[in-house]
């Protein structure tokens, strides 16, 4: 029995937040915004950023940015009518003053900070034009000889929404730890690994976060690096960890079909390809086809940067599938990629005699009618589709072999319904999965934990170099005639804008009407436009009229991001660069230099760039590199939106940091290995805690 195997009955359900005095439905569902769902859960909502309000500051030593605590005498006191109504109070101390700001106030108020008031204030100092100020700050008016305490720890400021208020969570979340001592949480993480990280139990580790004592250093609390954080990080990891190991685990457990060698369908696939397969690529399909001989589900993720040839490795693979008797089930995340694996594949296996047939949501009724039956017959050996290939009343044969591409695009429910597809009894298939867009080493390590890795990292020889430059949208006029030059030399070219219609909102060219006013600027060239929402038939059309050269330069949206291969194609321009991420910034550019020529990236922006942006496109310049350019990216946007976290299953972290954790990875793993080889009843208490639904992970 694994450790995910313990019942529901045994589980003890943890408090309700509603069991709180003063918590009701309203609060409660205001709080279910923020995750909290429990008691517990109020002790794991840790605070954004601190605040000292344990000392006093002489007014004298403020600084603009600082937010302290002040006292003092109110020398002024005025309301003036400037460009509003305001209230200005002018407190000093005797080493300098500070003005008090108030724009919202009644006459009450105003009386109440009379001159001679003393007070005590807590606030953001800023540089006004009279000097140093705060704004509606925190007050209390002290009565003669009153020395009201100070704080004896830090004030936490908790991840907030709209009609909670920090007062609130924080009258909240000392109700959660009142309870602490009486009904402490499990340690769950073994103490030896803890002592050798140097990191405290978890009790104490709560305890610090949420009243870390005067003297903390605040540095580390506001980069999350403080051992107490780093604690809590190390459990949250560990829990993912888990959970994607034990999902891997319960797959294993399965039977899947052993596709062994022995027949000639695939040495004839590769000897009647027109080029020869890089030694990385026989690396990868080798490693594929030692799984594939297995009686165990083969779990793998190919990376491979774009031109890498990622796509006929897995048409090796789907082969061997349709030599052993099975069917092979490709998947991929739009129609435009799906239309494209469809001509590469039906290229390559229609001389060797096996059937592809494509099921995407765009398919009429007769011709749907035509591909179920010939998937639910086994007419198909390979069926490339879109996500419409797990809906109901698709049923398969014998699918022995799933393969999924842009892996980061779909979530680990989605992955895990189309093998379902193939369960026969107790056989279930094999899994591949691949992308195009590298996912940095400390990603992988944490994010993909199911799957074995393969990288193919080489690209085919005789590829042209790619040269990227950035220019400001004034020079326009440059490009378009860059443009005519590169398809008067018989070369094709790509115009990419992110938007298909114009907006009021934001400065994007909108493709429909950059199509025409390229085509009415170069007369002579033939212009083709392609977007998201034009019927599959005309953009199927316009693409393969692209791809046989009698369209010169193609205007499109984002939609030839992944799948479209030209190799005649040697010029990408891309306007709005400066609103792209970098891993669509590079697939994009991937569009060209797929041939011997070679090629340029034209990043177009609109000036003046954010640091952000500015360097985003200073990445793209210096590197084509998938994976540096996948390490910037991750430093950038963070790691919930290079793995997608929008997508059903994919990890939402609540404490951890997977950049700036991943330290921890190789100890989290060692941790893992030893925890599920010793079958430690903790495991299901972690993923619990910190995944909440473990048998999401479990029912595989």
């Amino acid at each position: 029995m694994t450790p995910l195997d313990q019942s529901p009955a045994a589980r003890v359900e943890p408090e309700p937040v509603t069991a709180l005095s003063g918590v009701g439905p309203a609060l409660a569902e205001k709080l279910a915004r923020l995750s909290v769902h429990s008691i517990r859960d109020l002790l794991f909502l840790l605070p954004l950023r601190y605040e000292d309000r344990t000392r006093l500051v002489e007014i004298g030593a403020l600084r603009p940015g600082m937010r302290v605590t002040v006292e003092g005498e109110v020398e002024l006191s005025e309301v003036v009518i400037r460009r509003r109504r305001m209230l200005l109070c002018q407190l000093a101390d005797g080493t300098g003053f500070v003005l008090l700001r108030f724009f919202h106030f009644s006459r009450n108020q105003a009386a109440g900070l009379r001159r001679g008031t003393r007070m005590r204030c807590f606030g953001e100092v800023r540089l006004g034009t009279s000097g140093m100020e705060m704004v509606h700050p925190e007050y209390r008016r002290l009565a003669p000889g009153e020395t009201p305490p100070l704080d004896e720890t830090l004030t936490p400021i908790y991840p907030s929404t709209e009609g909670l208020q920090q007062k609130r969570i924080h009258r909240l979340v000392e109700a959660a730890l009142a309870r602490i001592d009486a009904e402490p949480p499990a340690d769950l993480v073994p103490a030896e690994v803890l002592a050798d990280l140097g990191l405290p139990s978890l009790l104490d580790a709560l305890c610090y976060v949420h009243h870390p004592p005067r003297d903390a250093d605040q540095a580390l609390l506001e980069q999350g690096t403080h051992p107490a954080q780093q604690r809590l990080a190390f459990e949250e990891l560990l829990a993912h960890q888990l959970s994607l190991r034990l999902l891997r685990q319960r797959i294993r457990e399965h039977v899947a079909p052993a596709m062994v060698s022995g027949g000639s369908l695939l040495p004839r696939f590769l000897n009647a390809l027109p080029f020869q397969l890089t030694g990385a690529q026989r690396r990868v399909l080798d490693e594929i086809l030692v799984d594939l001989a297995e009686p165990r589900p083969m779990l793998r993720l190919v990376q491979g940067d774009v031109g890498s040839g990622k796509t006929v490795v897995a048409a090796a693979a789907a082969v061997r599938a349709v030599e052993a008797g099975l069917q092979a089930a490709i998947m991929a995340p739009t129609e435009l990629l799906a239309e494209q694996h469809l001509r590469s594949f039906r290229g390559w296996l229609d001389p060797v005699g096996v059937t592809v047939s494509a099921l995407t949501g765009r398919l009429g009724a007769a011709d749907r009618r035509t591909a179920l039956e010939q998937i639910g017959s086994g007419q198909a050996g390979v069926v490339i589709g879109t996500h419409a290939l797990f809906q109901a009343g698709v049923e398969f044969a014998r699918l022995g072999l799933v393969i999924i591409d842009e892996q980061h695009r779909f979530g680990v429910h989605q992955r895990l319904a189309l093998t379902e597809k193939g369960e026969d009894g107790e056989l279930r298939p094999h899994q591949l999965v691949m992308t195009a867009t590298p996912i940095p080493r400390t990603l992988a390590m944490a994010s993909y934990a199911d799957l074995d890795t393969s990288v193919i990292d080489e690209l085919p020889p005789g590829r042209g170099q790619v040269t990227t430059v950035a220019i400001p949208d004034s020079r326009r006029s440059e490009v378009t005639a860059r443009v005519r030059k590169a398809c008067a030399e018989g070369r094709q070219a790509y115009w990419v804008c992110p938007l298909i219609e114009e907006s009021e909102q934001l400065q994007y060219q909108a493709a429909e009407d950059t199509a025409t006013a390229l085509a009415d600027a170069l007369g002579e060239l033939r212009v083709g436009l392609v977007h998201g929402r034009m019927k599959g038939a005309d953009k199927e059309s316009v693409m393969s009229r692209f791809k046989a050269g009698e369209v010169d330069m193609l205007v499109a949206t984002t939609v030839i991001e992944v799948g479209v291969d030209v190799p005649n194609a040697s010029l990408m321009i891309i306007e709005n660069a400066e609103r792209m991420g970098l891993a669509q910034l590079h697939q994009l550019r991937g569009r060209v230099g797929r041939g011997r020529d070679d090629a340029s990236c034209v990043l177009m922006y609109h000036p003046p760039l954010g640091q952000g942006a500015e360097r985003r496109l200073r990445t793209m310049r210096e590197t084509t590199d998938g994976f540096r350019i996948a390490e910037e990216d991750l430093r950038l946007r963070g790691p919930g939106e290079v793995l997608g976290t929008r997508q059903t299953g994919a990890m939402q972290m609540r404490v951890a940091d997977l950049m700036r954790d991943q330290a921890l990875l190789p100890r989290i793993r060692k941790a893992a290995d030893r925890m599920l080889a010793e079958q430690d009843p903790a495991v299901a208490a972690l993923l619990e805690r910190w995944i909440g639904d473990a048998a999401r992970y479990g029912k595989v």
